[in-house]
């Protein structure tokens, strides 16, 4: 059986404060149900779990009625930090679960195909991250201001979700970064604290999530074009 954990507990302060992203409209519907949507139709997938901020879940709830999303699901409290939300998340994943697939709710366009070549890899290597080799000249600045040396982009990657695991893994990698009280970026800096290799799954469709205002256009025409697809092959 496998999980999905959907992270829908941040507040998204850069597209601004009084802005709720995952409810933007975008392409006929909320951000966050292009999400759910598509985990709904990813055949790898067994159970969805959304990870919510206290005060929203109704709203996810009347998500589920709105746009007829039948796949098992539950709504669990996020925390204040995004490690906490996917450990309180894994504590209500079925026990059946063996590997779970931990997503972005801003990252709508993800597709199954990216979904279930994560969850193979996870299943052969223990974890395993969606990414994409970095293509712009890298700069570091020790000021903000001036650039101080140019870094070797050839082995640097951008990492995305999904973040695919079994599950007694990234339990024991969460733990440990709960036992050592460190705050970690994302679950797989977890599977390195224990020394858990991640493989690298690299995707052929963009894989954008939803940060700033600027990034809205260009989101809703993958997705324009997602749906188009869709209806095309049914």
């Amino acid at each position: 059986m496998n999980s999905a954990i959907i992270v829908a507990a941040g507040k998204g302060t850069r597209m601004g404060a009084d802005v709720d992203k995952l409810f933007l409209q975008v392409a006929g519907r909320p951000v966050v149900a292009h999400t759910w949507q598509r985990y709904e139709d990813a055949k790898c997938i067994d159970e969805i779990i959304l990870v919510v901020r206290e005060g929203k879940q109704t709203a996810f709830q009347e998500l589920a009625v709105r746009f007829n999303f039948r796949k098992p699901h539950r709504l669990v409290a996020g925390g204040v930090e995004r490690q906490v939300s996917v450990w309180n998340g894994l504590a209500a994943i079925s026990s059946h679960a063996q590997i779970i697939a931990i997503q972005d709710a801003a990252r709508p366009c993800t597709s199954e195909t990216l979904i279930q070549a994560t969850v193979q890899a996870a299943g052969e290597t223990g974890a395993a991250v969606a990414a994409q080799p970095v293509s712009d000249t890298i700069k570091e600045s020790a000021d903000g201001q001036t650039i101080l040396r140019t870094v070797d982009r050839a082995r640097l990657w951008s990492v995305q979700t999904p973040q695919t695991f079994r599950v007694e893994i990234i339990r024991r990698a969460l733990e440990a970064v709960r036992r050592r009280g460190l705050t970690v970026t994302d679950d797989t800096a977890a599977c390195e604290l224990i020394g858990q290799p991640v493989r690298l799954v690299r995707g052929d469709a963009p894989n954008p999530k939803v940060t700033v205002p600027a990034d809205i256009p260009y989101i809703a025409a993958l997705l324009a074009g997602l749906a188009a697809n869709t209806g095309n092959q049914r």
